[in-house]
């Protein structure tokens, strides 16, 4: 996503030739960078480690979620730099002096992912002695380093979108703060703001002092100032990183452009995503039993043509959906239209939102389950000035507190839904959640819901005194409900058909076994059953104790089977003779009857009618006492 910061003014050119210089083009893929200090290795720590690991989630990830981005991984501050994944990858490219390329910048594939699987079994003995730990005084050049990250992007062989360079650090700063080197490090910074090249710093203490070094670096890389910095907490940063579900680029996830009309000739260009992907699965395919190979499938259209006059219908054809029809019948006329004329009736709005008015935001219910929220941002690849009124908008919506109700139609033949633009700010997210990563300055796209989405339930059969509880026993009960009542933290919630599937399919893959990730959000129950322990003896003081179900009776052996027999079935011939029915009454002998039958008795015998409703015992007794 092109940052848009409402603290900048954007400058805006009158002339409307660099309205073709802006707009970029996109080709979806991106490009991350692994950099692994290798001052993380110690025998006293597992950072090293444990920064391994985060990158094999990362890469694990990567395979599952997309594979089509490309990612890369380099040691810096190493003694020895042996040969990479791929030999030839390092033709025309400079190498710096204690920096090693373990994985080149490539498309994630099976063998790529398994070749670092294999690495990370022989940790960390492999890893002193292929790459070692460099001496203090001859750490690699942190300048030298970045242009070595931009060199394997370079010759990925793809076009991509964004890159972004991880580095996963122990040290405060990577030079003295006198010598040339650190004032080259500041230099590169520079090049990478006007390469629009992203840096996440990943430190691996959960104590870390930014102010030596990379706060200067850092607002230098994302043009900001240095007062303006807030750290991030460093485990907070860890845990995003490896977090299958969470993506951090906004550009990724976005799922197009429209342009917001606000009255007569005044629009603004805009673009909109998900907060969250949705887990997708593999495509279903048919097999054949006998080879596995792929069932390949076709659909085909065919129309038959009536006969007038013999009313019969004629040999079929085929036909294109293009040549197709739809038929509608009024009385004795039919109404005939053709496809085209179809898309024409649903392309009468053209895909975007319009402003319809401005509602106060406390009208707004706070939770809506209708349709997931999407994030809107502006975009001035499309509309010059696009930036500057949406940041009018969204101020002047956060003073007054309004939300703007607009009708939107996000692609062409879709429904057009009536949605309100809540304001909101990276200031309002709660510090230390994931949410506060995410979140951004821009409007909350909230769909709201039709009157038909609104079910109306009748409490009359519900409101009776069965079902009546005291004010003690509701007041008990809400005590257990805030007693068992957590937070919600969507990065610990896991869907168990997904993650059930996943493990299988790298378990097949690579030839290992992958825990299920489970849900790491609730609690067990010996620990629920702590939290309630104080609030039990009441909760049964108030409603008793439960009584046990009745045990079910043990099936007998086939040596003390009844030797009961079982009563003869009526034979459809024998419900016409009275006789034979009254005398099967009078012994009470037509439990063997079914439903049917004893319906079919009362009606041909006794002329009585009985509701199709009416139980089978219900039925039996009305016979007999219509018997006696």
């Amino acid at each position: 996503m092109a940052s848009w910061n409402p603290a900048y003014e954007v400058s805006i050119s009158d002339s409307e030739d660099e309205e073709d210089n802006l707009k970029a083009t996109y080709t979806g893929r991106e490009a991350l960078v692994f950099v692994v200090d290798a001052n993380l290795y110690t025998k006293e720590s597992s950072r090293l480690t444990d920064a391994l690991h985060i990158i094999r989630s990362a890469f694990i990830s990567g395979l599952l979620f997309n594979d089509k981005d490309v990612m890369g991984l380099v040691f810096a501050n190493t003694n020895k730099s042996p040969q990479p994944y791929e030999s030839n990858c390092l033709e025309d490219i400079e190498m710096p002096d204690n920096c090693a390329v373990f994985l080149p910048v490539r498309q994630l594939t099976k063998g790529v992912v398994d070749h670092y699987l294999r690495f990370l079994e022989t940790m960390p003995e492999s890893f002193v002695q292929t790459y070692g730990v460099a001496k203090d005084g001859s750490e690699a050049n942190f300048s030298y380093l970045l242009r070595l990250c931009l060199d394997l992007v370079g010759k990925c062989y793809y076009a991509v979108d964004n890159s972004t360079i991880v580095y996963l650090t122990d040290k405060e700063q990577p030079h003295p703060t006198n010598s040339d080197s650190y004032a080259q490090a500041f230099q590169k910074a520079a090049d990478l703001k006007d390469k629009e090249v992203d840096f996440k710093l990943i430190p691996m203490l959960d104590e870390f002092d930014y102010n030596s070094f990379y706060k200067e670096f850092l607002s230098l890389i994302k043009d900001e100032d240095m007062e303006s910095f807030v750290p991030v907490v460093p485990e907070k940063l860890r845990e995003l990183l490896a977090d299958r579900k969470l993506k951090q680029s906004f550009v990724r996830r976005s799922l197009g452009h429209f342009k917001l009309s606000l009255g007569p000739d005044l629009a603004l260009s805009a673009q909109y995503f998900n907060y969250f992907q949705k887990d997708k699965k593999p495509r279903k395919i048919l097999v054949q039993r006998s080879d596995n190979a792929v069932v390949k499938r076709k659909r085909l259209n065919t129309v038959r043509k009536i006969d007038p006059e013999t009313n019969e219908l004629g040999d079929p054809r085929a036909v294109n959906i293009t040549n197709a029809w739809y038929e509608i019948r009024l009385g004795d006329h039919s109404l005939r239209l053709t496809y085209e004329q179809v898309n024409r009736v649903r392309n009468l709005h053209v895909p975007g939102m319009m402003l319809l008015g401005f509602q106060s935001k406390s009208e707004l219910t706070k939770i809506v389950y209708c349709k997931p929220c999407n994030f809107m941002y502006p975009d001035d690849r499309h509309i010059l000035g696009s930036k500057r009124l949406f940041r009018a908008l969204w101020e002047r919506c956060r003073a007054r507190d309004k939300v703007a109700i607009c009708l939107f139609m996000s692609r062409r033949k879709s429904m057009p839904r009536y949605v309100a633009l809540v304001p909101v700010s990276r200031e309002d997210a709660t510090e230390g959640s994931y949410y506060s990563l995410l979140a951004n300055d821009g409007f909350k796209i909230v769909y709201l819901p039709y009157t038909s989405y609104v079910r109306h339930v009748d409490f009359k059969d519900w409101n009776s005194l069965e079902n009546h509880a005291s004010d003690e026993g509701v007041a008990i009960c809400e005590k257990l409900i805030r007693k068992l009542r957590l937070k919600y933290n969507p990065s610990l919630l896991s869907d168990p058909e997904i993650d059930h599937l996943q493990s299988k399919l790298l378990a097949l893959a690579f030839d290992q076994k992958f825990e299920t990730l489970g849900s790491q959000y609730f609690p067990d129950p010996q620990s629920q059953d702590a939290v309630i322990a104080g609030l039990l003896s009441e909760f049964e003081e108030i409603f008793g104790e439960d009584a046990e179900p009745a045990k079910k009776r043990a099936a007998s052996n086939s040596s003390l089977a009844s030797t009961k027999s079982k009563a003869t079935k009526l034979a459809a011939e024998d419900l016409n003779k009275k006789d034979y029915v009254i005398q099967m009454i009078k012994n009470r002998a037509l439990d063997s009857c079914t439903k049917q039958q004893l319906m079919q008795i009362l009606e041909e015998h006794f002329n009585k009618t009985m509701p199709k409703s009416s139980k089978k015992q219900d039925l039996l007794e009305r016979i007999y006492d219509l018997n006696d």
